[in-house]
């Protein structure tokens, strides 16, 4: 595949060795190999301005823990970041990441994800060269590391060729606003449990109905706040 046509995905941190070990398995590195998709490291600590190459610093006011600098964190993001990029700061603080904000984010050619470390980065960095805040949940992490992970592989779900079936990804949960339905395979009967006979019967419309009725219900047992959104 072209370079031009190539999703790249820029991600910056402290630790850049942090990822080489999960994105040299699985999809991950078939969408690599296979020319689909681009992952550049960058460690931030590179841009450092001093000769220990620190980069963090504490926060004006006082403050128990460290934050990051400016002028590394800066440098580090426009050393990558080109005319049709997006920078993503993962935060707790930011907007929570979807399936549905997935889906969006896997049409943009270039995201450039910045991890968190410390206490955080110096706000005038978020208001100058970060586009958009992601958090994966509502808790804190040691790092960002984890977090830029998690956003890259449910971003690239999305993208063209990298799943190989082309609608394994409007299938799996959350598509249509509930989970995923159940699946079953192999034995026809595991320690006494029996596949249904519906998903034995051929019949294609019945399968759906079943299927459906079930994940419904599994998401109204587990998640009613999803499917109170759907007015169900």
């Amino acid at each position: 595949m072209p370079d031009s046509e190539k999703y790249r995905f820029d991600i910056l941190s402290l630790f850049p060795d942090y990822f080489r070990g999960p994105f040299d398995q699985s999809i991950v590195k078939r969408a690599v190999l296979q020319g689909i998709i681009d992952i550049g490291l960058t460690d931030i600590r590179d841009f450092a301005e001093n000769k220990h190459r620190r980069v963090d610093d504490r926060s004006f006011g006082g403050g128990p823990g460290m934050v990051l600098m400016p002028e590394p964190v800066s440098k580090a993001i426009r050393s990558v970041r080109t005319a049709g990029s997006k920078v993503i700061y993962l935060s707790p603080q930011g907007s929570l990441l979807t399936a549905k904000k997935a889906r969006e984010l896997s049409e943009i050619k270039h995201l450039i994800l910045l991890c968190g470390h410390y206490e955080g980065i110096d706000e005038r960095v978020l208001e100058t060269d970060v586009d958009e805040e992601i958090s994966i949940g509502d808790y804190v992490l040691t790092n960002g590391c984890p977090a830029a992970m998690i956003l890259l592989e449910a971003v690239i779900r999305f993208i063209p060729d990298v799943l190989g079936h082309p609608e394994a990804a409007a299938r799996d949960s959350f598509e249509e606003g509930i989970f995923d339905c159940p699946h079953y395979t192999g034995s026809l009967i595991f320690e006494g449990k029996e596949v249904p006979e519906v998903l034995r019967s051929g019949n294609h419309k019945n399968i759906k109905q079943w299927r459906d009725e079930k994940a419904l219900e599994k998401t109204k047992r587990i998640r009613p706040d999803l499917v109170a959104k759907l007015d169900i």
